[in-house]
């Protein structure tokens, strides 16, 4: 994409998730942008890449804001040229205000009237740029648009999986809210299963490692990795030979018939990652604060994660 002059400093994310993800999508969005988000779209001066989530929906990296419609298109009309081709869109975001609402044809209109101004040359059909413009607040916002590429659908057919398994929603969202800064950070899945959480991370270019003390799943693993190209350090270990320092631990804890761990056992897997990790998120259906409390993790924000009548809790611990 050739950038125009103009360098965007504000970014609009919408947002679309479930009732029952409400609190997950939230729980990110503070990871993530270090910001509550109220409503189906957030502005912000974070660049986050919209694939990394499974709720955004899209973004637009602002160039223009205007009080008044005939004040943004002044500044449009202003623009240097483009050498990309590009197509102009109007948005609504979910739950808009009825104020800012811009009816079907009021949206065709407006991105046909934009796309007039812009110097450049226009490919409805297989444009190199997207622009969009979109109201917010009574305020006029246009700027280049990216959109979910929604990549944890496509892990969603792993060679391999578990019934009781994190779902590819749920583990790329635990990913984001374990890691939101991508560089930097060692990793590590010291309980990785059949490998959903290191899929969506790998996939996302963490640096984690993952392990378990079940001989039967490392193949298994391996393989959903090879399906996706994706490549990282599986270990065949119980998580009390870990040795190495990592800055996150992210632990889905065992909890189904055939793994029912005893308090003792509960509390000596937290131990060990207290001791070789700085950072934790763990995925729990129990109440395990006064463990955590006890091996020396403080609880700094959580969130529940219902499917029907099962729930999750996401606990996020330093």
């Amino acid at each position: 994409m050739s950038k125009n002059s103009v360098v965007p400093n504000t970014f609009l994310y919408t947002f679309n998730y479930a009732e029952e993800e409400e609190h997950l999508c939230k729980l990110e969005v503070r990871s993530l942008f270090r910001a509550n988000l109220h409503a189906f779209i957030l502005e912000s001066r974070m660049d986050v890449d919209p694939s990394r989530s499974p709720f955004i929906k899209g973004k637009i990296e602002v160039l223009f804001k205007g009080d008044t419609l005939e004040d943004l298109l002044k500044k449009v009309e202003a623009m240097s040229a483009w050498n990309s081709t590009y197509k102009v869109i109007g948005i609504n975001y979910r739950d808009i205000d009825p104020l800012d609402k811009m009816g079907f044809e009021e949206r065709k209109a407006i991105a046909r009237q934009v796309g007039c101004l812009i110097p450049g040359v226009a490919n409805l059909h297989h444009p190199e740029i997207v622009f969009a413009i979109t109201k917010l607040k009574g305020k006029w916002y246009f700027g280049c648009y990216s959109e979910n590429q929604g990549i944890w659908l496509i892990h969603q057919q792993k060679p391999h999986n578990y019934s009781t398994a994190l779902n590819t929603r749920v583990a790329r969202a635990l990913v984001n809210i374990a890691v939101p800064e991508l560089t930097g950070v060692k990793v590590i899945d010291p309980c990785c299963g059949i490998g959903t959480v290191l899929v969506e991370a790998l996939s996302m270019g963490v640096n984690i490692a993952g392990s378990d003390y079940n001989p039967l799943v490392m193949k298994g693993i391996r393989n959903n990795l090879a399906h996706f190209d994706l490549s990282g350090p599986v270990f065949l270990r119980d998580i009390r030979d870990i040795t190495e320092m990592y800055d996150v631990a992210i632990i889905d804890m065992p909890y189904n018939l055939c793994s029912v761990l005893s308090d003792k056992e509960k509390f000596e897997m937290l131990q060990c990652a207290r001791r070789f990790a700085k950072k934790m998120v763990v995925v729990t259906t129990e109440d395990i604060d006064e463990i955590l409390n006890e091996v020396g993790f403080e609880i700094v924000d959580r969130c529940e994660v219902k499917k029907g009548k099962f729930i999750r809790k996401l606990v996020v611990c330093c």
